[in-house]
């Protein structure tokens, strides 16, 4: 009992290792749900701030929530806190890290609030919108607007890798290796881009910025104070 129990405590550090565990059982429960008819994202997801669906407490529960259309978002998600969120809990300590990674998913949801606002600051203004399936009161428009997902967070841990472990190598696809610092900078100037000409799907890639930009603030912050080197 004991070997397992230190096998299972081995593989990584208590908050990497639990954020992983609860983002999975959530997303099994969220299929569960949604298989009975009941869509958790319409709850704890983030939505637009003028709709009526929008809660404050939305800015943290929409971390751990991921598209049950297919698993491979909380997968990769989860890959990557593994991969990089290990090394940083060790270096900072476990509750330090779990700040981090909230606050980040904060400032990811955030920056996403004012993507939201820059492109409906003129659509907001009318009483009904226009949709192909028909006209919809401007409430049930911005209602539809729901972001999930723990890649701000993610983000910003890549972004602390990129600043504590600016040399470490990381293998892009698994075959060409690349310093963390150029991978961060390379990866954060693809989001920009990506979020400018609104390519590549239906992807939050300013919540991903803001999640970069939040935990850069954070680490100015806490080094300015002393508190991490």
């Amino acid at each position: 009992m004991s070997s397992t129990s230190s096998s299972w405590t081995r593989w990584a550090p208590p908050v990497t290792r639990n954020l992983i565990v609860i983002n999975f059982i959530i997303y099994l429960a969220s299929s569960i749900f949604l298989h009975r008819g009941f869509d958790l994202a319409e709850v704890a997801g983030l939505h637009y701030f003028e709709s009526s669906s929008f809660g404050l407490w939305q800015l943290v529960t929409y971390q751990f929530l991921h598209s049950t259309s297919s698993i491979d978002h909380v997968l990769s998600n989860m890959f990557a806190l593994f991969m990089f969120g290990s090394s940083i809990e060790a270096f900072w300590g476990s509750k330090r890290f779990l700040l981090y990674y909230i606050l980040c998913g904060i400032s990811a949801g955030l920056v996403q609030e004012l993507s939201w606002y820059y492109e409906l600051r003129e659509v907001v203004q009318y009483a009904n919108v226009q949709l192909p399936t028909g006209i919809i009161p401007i409430d049930g428009f911005l209602s539809m607007l729901n972001t999930v997902g723990a890649s701000g967070a993610v983000f910003g841990i890549l972004l602390a890798s990129g600043v504590l472990f600016p040399n470490s190598y990381i293998l892009v696809g698994f075959v060409f290796p690349l310093k963390m610092k150029y991978f961060v900078f390379l990866y954060g100037a693809f989001e920009l881009f990506a979020g400018v000409y609104n390519t590549w799907g239906n992807v939050a890639h300013f919540a991903h910025l803001g999640g970069m930009l939040g935990g850069a603030l954070l680490i100015y912050l806490w080094r300015k104070k002393g508190v991490i080197q």
